[in-house]
């Protein structure tokens, strides 16, 4: 169980020091998410959950979200019932180690038993697309004051 918890954070080390590499090296050509998220220091976590995860479905582009934006599939949002509003969220699919980082800007269905919605950007970079679900681990952010949201750029 020990090594388990030590190479998951090692997992996530690894991630945050790699992802700014990633994002510098993004060259245009497809559409920009404006929610790109550049870390400068490890993030300080609240909580953790476990369950699974789906991705809004395409009639949804358009639509006032709970927090009053406009859904769009090229932002990394999420939808969850269980996470208050306007949190951010990093999302951890085991199977494939892939994670992103998500802002919580809707609610679901309250019969929806699933933890977490995700936008379609956020659904493909956990490469999830093909399955449509998948079993995750969710993790609050504390302090998004540790996060570059990429507004001056």
């Amino acid at each position: 169980m020990i090594s388990k918890i030590i190479s998951h954070r090692r997992l996530i080390f690894l991630f945050f020091a790699i992802l700014p590499v990633f994002a510098a090296g993004q060259q245009g050509g497809e559409e920009r998410m404006d929610s790109s998220i550049a870390i400068k220091e490890s993030p300080v976590l609240k909580k953790s959950h476990k369950g699974i995860a789906s991705y809004y479905h395409d009639k949804f582009e358009g639509r006032k979200m709970s927090n009053g934006q406009i859904y769009n599939k090229m932002k990394m949002t999420a939808a969850s019932n269980k996470i208050a509003l306007n949190k951010w969220v990093r999302v951890l699919n085991p199977l494939n180690g892939n994670a992103v980082i998500v802002k919580i800007t809707d609610r679901m269905h309250p019969k929806n038993k699933r933890l977490i919605d995700l936008s379609f950007i956020a659904a493909r970079e956990l490469g999830m697309l093909s399955s449509g679900i998948v079993n995750v681990i969710i993790e609050e952010i504390a302090d998004i004051s540790t996060f570059d949201t990429g507004s001056n750029k």
